[in-house]
């Protein structure tokens, strides 16, 4: 297991992050994902701090907050140390019937970090997330917000998700201006069959170093090697009861055919493949995977020890590029000569 800082901050966390939306089940659709228990829970947090895992993500609106209940009880039984644990939680969904119950509000951020310190038994937590974009809050409200709680200690560090490359920007710039705590990371979803953050997002991750957090690495289930032309999967399984998140099949089933003779040839899982791809992304820092079983969770911690060559990297991306838009298109041909200047003047002379 590796570790990578997270964003531009001396936190290091796993390169695997163990999600928690299979914990608690109840109504609508948190049932059809996972409704594991205390019990179980707490087995596949153990299996994963036992094989290397830090980086724990669950959110409030998981289960209702149950999801937030059997992650820090879990941590309580297993009796582990605070700072062995990098907790990571996210705020910004319906949590009430009223109007104020919701968003990236001053209020409903800070009732939100009380109940789910509550919920999760910490004094404190590591990774505070805004989980989806408010209209209706003006950016700089939420930004400040997240910084008192940052100063006042219950948060560590802050972070987005689901959220565009140009509000993510404004935000940087309003905490720079500021002086305000800033994000850290965005968590996202990105998969070999859906790089379409490649286009505008991974070049303003890299630009203002901030980290990256995959959701849904599998396309919910879909390149788990269950799945592909002709194959429908499992009766009752999350992608026949949950069809989310969406995905452009064919692209899919292409992937899918690519990846089947490369983990053939590792002796590996097509879902192994999947997950070494963005382990071997740069710009990914960890990987948010979630299990309903303990087999499931030890088949993608095995995907940290899988080494694709160059030619299986040149392979997959190949067959998952994404066609060119524009201005994606016009940067690449009025950008190619400076970019021949930059490589030239960074090549070793000769003797």
């Amino acid at each position: 297991m590796r570790y990578h800082p997270l964003g531009r901050t001396g936190l290091y966390v796993s390169e695997l992050c163990l999600g928690t939306m299979t914990f608690g089940g109840s109504s609508g659709i948190w049932n059809k994902i996972g409704e594991l228990q205390q019990a179980e829970a707490e087995s596949l947090i153990g299996a994963a701090l036992d094989g290397g895992i830090n980086f724990i993500d669950t959110a409030d609106v998981y289960s209702e907050g149950v999801s937030e209940q059997i992650t820090g009880q879990a941590l309580k039984n297993l009796k582990v140390p605070r700072e062995n644990v990098v907790v990571a939680t996210k705020v910004f969904g319906e949590t009430g019937p009223g109007p104020n119950a919701r968003g990236a509000s001053r209020g409903h951020i800070m009732d939100g970090v009380k109940a789910s310190l509550k919920r999760l038994q910490l004094d404190h937590i590591d990774l505070y997330q805004i989980h989806g974009f408010d209209p209706a809050t003006p950016i700089e409200e939420t930004v400040r917000a997240l910084d008192q709680l940052v100063r006042h200690g219950h948060v560590r560090y802050v972070g987005v998700s689901n959220w565009a490359a140009w509000q993510i920007v404004k935000a940087l710039g309003v905490a720079e201006r500021l002086g305000l705590a800033r994000f850290e990371s965005l968590q996202a979803y990105y998969t070999i069959a859906g790089r379409y953050l490649e286009r505008e997002l991974v070049p303003m991750l890299q630009s203002e170093g901030v980290g990256l957090m995959v959701w849904s690495p599998l396309a919910g289930g879909l390149l788990s090697g269950k799945y592909g032309r002709g194959q429908q999967g499992e009766a009752g399984s999350r992608r026949t009861s949950f069809d989310f998140p969406p995905v452009n099949r064919e692209r899919a089933w292409d992937c899918v055919d690519a990846m089947r003779p490369i983990a053939v040839a590792h002796g590996v899982s097509v879902a192994q493949v999947a997950l070494a791809w963005l382990l071997h992304q740069p710009q990914v820092t960890s990987v948010i995977v979630g299990a309903k079983r303990p087999e499931q969770l030890a088949d993608n911690m095995a995907a940290t020890k899988v080494a694709l060559s160059a030619a299986e990297l040149q392979a997959l991306d190949e067959v998952s590029r994404l066609p060119a838009e524009y201005p994606a298109w016009m940067l690449e041909r009025q950008g190619d000569v400076r970019r021949q200047q930059i490589a030239t003047a960074a090549a070793p002379r000769e003797a």
